[in-house]
C-alpha cells in the first residue's frame, strides 16, 4: 500500500541525506587518521560531533515544536552543503588541520540535532498512525542502505583517491536532498493550542521534559537508549585504530568502507523485518533481543582480531540496531500529542544521544590508559546490565501506554 507523494519525497530527501553522511563519516575519520594515531585524538572526532546532542537537543525540540518542520530540515541540508563545501576546498587546497575536522564535526552536529528533530517529529503529519511502523521501517531502510551499505564503501574508495573530492559529492548530494524536500506539500507547522501566540522559549522546554519524565515507560526507553550509545560511542570512537592498519585488522582506506557494509547488511535487514519481528516476538522481547545484540557486537574486538567474526556481529548489531529503533520511533509517534512532539523527541534524544560524546571521551581516555581492546570489553560489559530494565518494558506496559495516549490526542 502506497504511503503516499510526501512520504515518498520525504524518503528521497532522507536516502540523499544518508548517502552525504554515510561518505563523509568514512572520510572524516580517515583524513583525521593522516593527521594523527593518537587516540584520544581521533575519539576527539566522535566527541565534538555528539557535543551538539549535549547543548542543544532541547532548544532543537522547541524550535520544532514552532517552526514548519519541512523547512528546518531544508535549510539544515543548505547549511551541511556549504560547511562540506568549506571543507573540501580546504583540503584540496592541503589546509586541512585537526583542529579544523573539529569545527567542521561540531558543524555537522549541531545540523543534526536541528534536522533529525524535526524529522522524527514531522513523520505523523506525513502518514497515518497505523502506517507508522511501516513507514518508519522503510525509511530506515533507505537511511541504512545509503549512509551504510552505499555511502562508507563510496567514501572509502573516493578518499582512497582523492580526499577532497569525498567532501564535495557529500556537499553536492545535500543540495539534492534540500529540493526533494521542496517539493512536499501540506501543513508541516504544528497546531498549537495557545492562540498562535507561544510563551517563552524556556517555557516550551519545561514543558516537554515535565511530560518525558512523568511518562515512565519512556523514560526508561530513553536511558537504556543513552546507555547504550554512551558504550557504542565509547568502542567506535577508537574502532578506526583497532580496523585500520596498522591496526590489528589491517583494513586499508578502502577496505575499511567496505568492511562497514557489513552492518548496514543488518541494517537493511533490520528495516525491513522490524514489524515481522515485532509480531513474531512481540515488542518487550524484541528490544530485550537488540540489547543483547548491541553487548556482542560491542565485544566483537575485544574477543577476535579478524575479519569474518567481526564482520558477523556487525550484520547481527545492524539488524538490533534497526529493530530497536524501528520500535521505539514508532511507539513515541503513537503517545506523545502532536503539539510536544519535537520537543519530548528532544528530550529522548538529549538522554538517548546526550551521552554519545561522554561516551567518545570515554573511549579515548580507556584506550590512552589500558589499550584499544579493554574499550570494547567495559562498554559490552555495560550493555549488558540493561537487561534488567526489561521489568518495566513490557508489552503490557506497552499497550497501556498507547491506550492512555489515545483520548490525550
Amino acid at each position: 500500500m502506497s504511503l503516499g507523494p510526501d512520504y515518498r519525497r520525504l524518503w528521497s530527501a532522507s536516502a540523499l541525506s544518508n548517502l552525504a553522511d554515510g561518505v563523509f563519516q568514512v572520510a572524516l575519520p580517515l583524513l583525521a587518521l593522516r593527521l594523527t594515531r593518537s587516540p584520544g585524538g581521533i575519539a576527539g572526532l566522535s566527541l565534538v560531533a555528539r557535543l551538539p546532542w549535549l547543548l542543544f537537543a532541547l532548544p532543537a525540540g522547541a524550535l520544532a515544536d514552532r517552526l514548519d518542520r519541512r523547512r528546518t530540515m531544508v535549510n539544515v541540508d543548505l547549511a551541511r552543503a556549504v560547511l562540506i563545501g568549506a571543507l573540501a576546498g580546504i583540503t584540496a587546497l592541503g589546509h586541512e588541520r585537526l583542529g579544523v575536522l573539529y569545527l567542521v564535526a561540531f558543524g555537522l552536529g549541531v545540523g543534526e540535532t536541528l534536522f533529525d528533530t524535526a524529522a522524527q517529529s514531522v513523520m505523523p503529519m506525513v502518514v497515518e498512525r497505523d502506517r507508522l511502523s511501516v513507514a518508519n521501517g522503510r525509511l530506515y531502510a533507505a537511511e541504512m542502505t545509503m549512509n551504510q551499505f552505499v555511502g562508507p564503501p563510496l567514501g572509502g574508495l573516493i578518499a582512497g583517491t582523492v580526499m577532497a573530492l569525498a567532501f564535495a559529492g557529500s556537499a553536492a548530494t545535500y543540495l539534492a536532498a534540500a529540493l526533494a524536500l521542496l517539493t512536499m506539500t501540506g501543513r508541516f507547522t504544528p497546531q498549537r493550542g495557545d492562540g498562535g501566540v507561544p510563551p517563552r522559549l524556556r517555557t516550551d522546554i519545561a514543558d516537554g521534559v515535565r511530560y518525558l519524565f512523568r511518562h515512565r515507560l519512556l523514560r526508561t526507553l530513553a536511558a537504556m537508549t543513552g546507555v547504550m550509545n554512551l558504550m557504542s560511542s565509547a568502542a567506535f570512537a577508537v574502532f578506526p585504530l583497532f580496523a585500520v592498519k596498522p591496526g590489528p585488522l589491517g583494513l586499508s582506506d578502502a577496505g575499511y568502507g567496505f568492511f562497514l557494509t557489513a552492518m548496514a547488511v543488518g541494517a537493511l535487514g533490520g528495516s525491513l523485518l522490524a514489524a515481522a519481528i515485532e509480531r513474531a516476538l512481540g515488542r518487550g522481547r524484541a528490544l530485550l533481543v537488540a540489547v543483547v545484540g548491541s553487548a556482542l557486537l560491542t565485544a566483537g574486538p575485544a574477543v577476535f582480531t579478524t575479519v569474518a567474526p567481526i564482520a558477523a556481529l556487525l550484520v547481527l548489531g545492524g539488524l538490533t540496531t534497526v529493530t530497536w529503533n524501528v520500535i521505539t520511533v514508532s511507539l513515541r509517534q503513537l503517545i506523545v500529542p502532536e503539539p510536544l512532539m519535537g520537543r519530548v523527541n528532544a528530550g529522548y534524544r538529549l538522554l538517548a544521544w546526550g551521552t554519545m560524546p561522554v561516551g567518545a571521551a570515554l573511549g579515548g581516555g580507556l584506550a590512552e590508559a589500558f589499550g584499544v581492546r579493554t574499550v570494547f570489553a567495559v562498554a559490552a560489559l555495560a550493555q549488558l546490565t540493561l537487561v534488567a530494565c526489561f521489568r518495566v518494558v513490557t508489552d503490557a506496559a506497552i499497550v497501556e501506554a498507547e491506550q492512555d495516549a489515545v483520548p490525550a490526542r
